[in-house]
C-alpha cells in the first residue's frame, strides 16, 4: 500500500469523530459566542439582534463574578477532596486486592451506575441536621452552624462525590501499569510505607493523578447541580447563574452565553497554566 493511500485511509478513519467534533462542539461553541454579543430588540423582550455588544461580557462579569470565584475554590476543594478518597481505593484495588479485584471493583463503581441527581438528593438525607453526620459532628462541637445542608461544606462533598470515578479511575490505570518491582525495592531500602508512596509510587504515576486531577476539576467548575441541591443562595456557583439566566430571567440569553464564555476562558486560562507548571512530570 502506497503513502499516499494510507494518509488517505487515516483522514477516512479520522473523518468520523472529526463531524462529531464539529456538530457536537465546534458549532455549538460558534453558536454560544455568537449568542454572548447579541443585544435586547428595544421594545420587545425576549428578542435579540445580532451585532458585537461586548457589554454583555462586563455585565457578566459584575453580576457573577462572586459565582466564578465560588466555581474555582469549590471545584478546588472538591479535586483535594477527591484525591484524598481515591487514592487508598486506586492504591488498594491496584496493588492489594489480588482475587477480589473484580468483586471490590464492582462494589467501588455499582453506587455511580444511580442517576446523578439521585446521587445528589440522597447527600441531602445523609448531611440533614437529624442524621447521623450531623449529629456526630454537634456533639464534637465540630458544628457551630448546627447544620451541613445549605452549606458550602455540602457542596464541596456532593462534587467530591459525584466526581470521585473521575479520580479513581485514571490512579488505578497509573498505579496498574507500575513495576512492582520498583516498589518492591523502595521497601527493601527500608523506605516505609508513607516514604515509598510519597516518593516512589506518586511520582511514577503522576501522569494518571495530573488526569484525575484535570478529570474532576474541569466538570465539577462547571457543575450546577449539587449548588442547586445542597446549597443556598450564598454558594451558588457559575453554573447556577447561567441557569438562572437561561431559564429564569426574561432576555437573560445574552448574559448566560457571556458568563458561560467567561467560564469557559476561566477553564482554559487554570488549564493551561496547569499544565505549563506540572505537565506529565514527576513530583519532586
Amino acid at each position: 500500500m502506497s503513502r499516499d493511500l494510507t494518509s488517505r485511509v487515516g483522514y477516512l478513519v479520522l473523518l468520523p469523530g472529526l463531524l462529531w467534533l464539529a456538530v457536537f462542539f465546534v458549532f455549538p461553541l460558534i453558536q454560544l459566542a455568537s449568542v454572548s454579543l447579541q443585544s435586547p430588540y428595544p421594545g420587545f423582550p425576549g428578542y435579540y439582534y445580532r451585532d458585537i455588544n461586548i457589554s454583555n461580557y462586563g455585565a457578566a462579569w459584575f453580576q457573577f463574578s462572586a459565582h466564578l470565584g465560588r466555581s474555582v475554590v469549590y471545584a478546588a476543594a472538591a479535586t483535594v477532596l477527591a484525591f484524598v478518597a481515591a487514592l487508598p481505593v486506586a492504591y488498594v484495588l491496584a496493588f492489594r486486592a489480588g482475587q477480589y479485584r473484580g468483586l471490590l471493583m464492582v462494589a467501588t463503581f455499582a453506587p455511580f451506575a444511580v442517576a446523578f441527581l439521585l446521587r445528589t438528593l440522597a447527600w441531602r438525607q445523609i448531611l440533614a441536621d437529624d442524621a447521623p453526620v450531623a449529629r456526630a459532628l454537634s456533639a464534637l462541637g465540630l458544628l457551630p452552624g448546627g447544620h451541613l445542608t445549605e452549606t458550602a461544606v455540602a457542596v464541596i462533598a456532593g462534587l467530591a462525590y459525584n466526581y470521585l470515578p473521575f479520580m479513581i479511575v485514571p490512579l488505578y490505570a497509573a498505579f496498574e501499569r507500575l513495576d512492582p518491582r520498583v516498589v518492591e525495592a523502595s521497601r527493601d531500602l527500608y523506605g516505609g510505607s508513607v516514604a515509598t508512596l510519597t516518593r516512589v509510587t506518586l511520582p511514577m504515576a503522576f501522569p494518571g493523578v495530573s488526569a484525575g486531577i484535570l478529570l474532576t476539576f474541569i466538570p465539577a467548575l462547571g457543575d450546577y447541580v449539587n449548588a442547586e441541591l445542597l446549597g443556598s443562595e450564598g454558594t451558588r456557583m457559575a453554573g447556577n447563574a447561567v441557569e438562572s439566566q437561561m431559564l429564569r430571567v426574561v432576555g437573560g440569553y445574552p448574559i448566560a452565553a457571556a458568563t458561560s464564555m467567561v467560564l469557559l476562558l476561566l477553564v482554559l486560562a487554570l488549564v493551561t497554566v496547569y499544565l505549563r507548571r506540572y505537565g506529565t512530570r514527576e513530583l519532586t
